[in-house]
């Protein structure tokens, strides 16, 4: 039963935590999502600061299986954790795609156009669940 409350309260934190994320977005994340937001890329739906597991994604496509992730200066400090989770979201079958908020920043349409052709080359999951990023 006690395991049963610590896993209900750690869910409620990681939805807390992702909330403040949305609400703390960079300026690259926001700019990222104008192209992102109401299936603005191929038609596929994103989701933001969503919890998947132990982790908070900066956005996801659940239908494709597509983890993007905006890396700022202190990314260069915690490549083990960065590893980790990468390694622990293919083995759930996510693609991840990593770029610096410079690069989205600088040249948006090259970073977009790179998701698109990235998403027009997957074909939608059968794992593919709406409700996976609580629990």
């Amino acid at each position: 039963m006690e395991t049963t409350t610590k896993h209900r309260k750690s869910c409620t934190d990681k939805v807390a935590n992702a909330r403040s994320l949305r609400k703390r977005s960079t300026d690259a994340e926001r700019l990222l999502w104008k192209h992102l937001r109401l299936r603005g890329l191929s038609g596929c739906k994103f989701r933001r600061q969503q919890p998947i597991g132990e982790y908070i994604v900066d956005f996801v496509c659940f239908e494709k299986r597509v983890v993007i992730e905006l890396d700022g200066g202190q990314h260069t400090e915690q490549v083990d954790y960065d590893e980790k989770r990468s390694a622990w979201l293919r083995k759930r079958g996510y693609r991840i795609l990593r770029y610096w908020n410079h690069n989205v920043l600088k040249s948006p349409d090259v970073v977009t156009s790179h998701i698109l052709k990235e998403l027009e080359g997957l074909p939608p999951s059968p794992l593919s669940s709406p409700s996976e990023g609580r629990g």
